[in-house]
């Protein structure tokens, strides 16, 4: 039965494959000579001449035969012996003609098959043992000259499984050795991931100071529109406008706000601890005039829930969390429910509201900055387009996860899980 190509090849590692040509190839070589062998070998029984078990008699005179059991006489140099062959057997007897003949034949017969049976099954035995040990040695020079090739792949693996997309940039492998085609991959592989490191992080770098730079402006711009909006002089429609600028400016302040917790998400957190029931509860109190003032209730059920991270951001974390889900709400009649817990070495966080259904597909690209849900994709949207972008990367960032799921009649269900801290 024949196994498909991808599953005999995720069975097989280039070690074992790299195993199995060096044996492979030794086999070939070694079955290749041992046939040569056998075929030299068999042409000199052929062709060459044979030592019987008997005994040849001849007489230098009238090439009469000697008494059986006697010594045979030397052939003197330059006597030919006769054409007549005699042969004593081991019985004593003395054959001649054609029985002396077969004799002989019967007898090189033996030897041939002796000697190509010694040669093909001790000379298999020895093939194979000494294959053995070939592919054993293969296997150890296949794990030597690969273990570079596994150091790049651990370390590519590690940067793969950063909480998020720049972190892990800063490892090298700094590979040392020879100059050969492996040092090139690692050392090309080192350029790319530097490259890299520097490209997030003057990203980053960049976010903070345009978002820094921004807020300026923006401070100052709704310092004037106050001061125009509360002197005694200002009319209604200056009051309107004002209104309506500082609502656009808060927008834009919600806007750097998100952008400097993506910045900052994105950099090394330094973990203490921090227990979630304390920060459900804290802020629950914060958004509570919020829910009130859109009819939606709040329900926090805390419960004991210890891990480690930046408290600041957490805190970020579930105030987002909450606060879409009292703004993305059906109004009046509504509720968002926040439920903190532990779950074997986890710890979780659980926000759950009423609101309008959710398409399967749609509640990833939920995650994804800037984007907004049907109707909400208006320019007078409830909010920037960041809440849960910012959740997913704080979560990342601690080494945790989030999903979400359409909860059935309306609205989100979405879990935050992290790791618990063992202390």
């Amino acid at each position: 039965m024949k196994l498909p190509a991808k599953l005999s090849t995720r069975q097989l590692t280039l070690r074992a494959r790299l195993t199995l040509i060096y044996g492979g190839l030794f086999m070939i070589a070694g079955v290749l000579l041992l046939g040569v062998t056998y075929v030299l070998f068999n042409e000199q029984l052929t062709g060459g001449r044979v030592i019987v078990r008997g005994t040849f008699l001849s007489s230098p005179t009238a090439g009469a035969p000697q008494t059986p059991g006697a010594s045979p006489s030397p052939v003197p140099e330059g006597v030919k012996l006769p054409k007549e062959l005699y042969v004593l057997n081991s019985d004593g007897d003395v054959l001649t003609g054609p029985d002396a003949e077969r004799v002989m034949r019967e007898q090189q017969a033996q030897v041939r098959a002796a000697a190509t049976k010694s040669l093909l099954v001790q000379g298999s035995i020895a093939l194979v043992i000494v294959g053995g040990l070939a592919a054993g040695f293969g296997w150890l020079v296949a794990g030597r000259v690969l273990a570079p090739l596994h150091r790049v792949t651990d370390t590519a693996r590690r940067i793969a499984a950063a909480p998020a997309a720049g972190r892990g940039l800063h490892e090298r492998i700094a590979l040392r050795g020879p100059d050969d085609e492996v040092k090139n991959l690692a050392d090309a592989f080192d350029t790319m991931v530097e490259r890299l490191d520097h490209s997030f992080d003057g990203q980053r770098r960049f976010v903070a100071n345009a978002s820094h730079e921004l807020r300026t402006p923006l401070t100052l711009g709704r310092a004037l529109v106050e001061v125009a909006m509360h002197r005694r002089t200002a009319s209604d429609d200056v009051k309107q406008l004002g209104e309506t600028l500082l609502e656009i400016n808060s927008r834009h302040e919600q806007l750097i706000t998100g952008l400097l917790l993506l910045a900052d998400s994105e950099k090394e957190i330094t973990a203490y601890p921090v227990n979630l029931a304390d920060v459900i509860t804290h802020v629950v109190a914060q958004l509570t005039t919020e829910a009130s003032d859109s009819g939606v209730e709040l329900v926090r059920q805390p419960a004991d829930a210890p891990t480690q991270g930046d408290a600041l951001l957490l805190e970020r974390l579930v105030h987002n969390l909450v606060e879409n889900g009292i703004r993305h709400n059906v109004g009046a009649g509504g509720w968002v429910r926040v439920i903190s817990r532990t779950v074997g070495e986890h710890v979780e966080v659980e926000v759950t509201n009423t609101g309008a259904s959710v398409p399967p597909y749609e509640v990833e690209g939920l995650f994804k900055p800037f984007h907004r849900l049907g109707e909400d994709r208006v320019v007078g949207s409830k909010g920037a387009g960041l809440g849960l972008s910012i959740v997913q990367s704080v979560a990342l960032a601690h080494g945790g996860s989030v999903r979400a799921e359409p909860r059935e009649g309306g609205g989100l269900v979405i879990i935050v899980r992290l790791p618990v801290d063992p202390g």
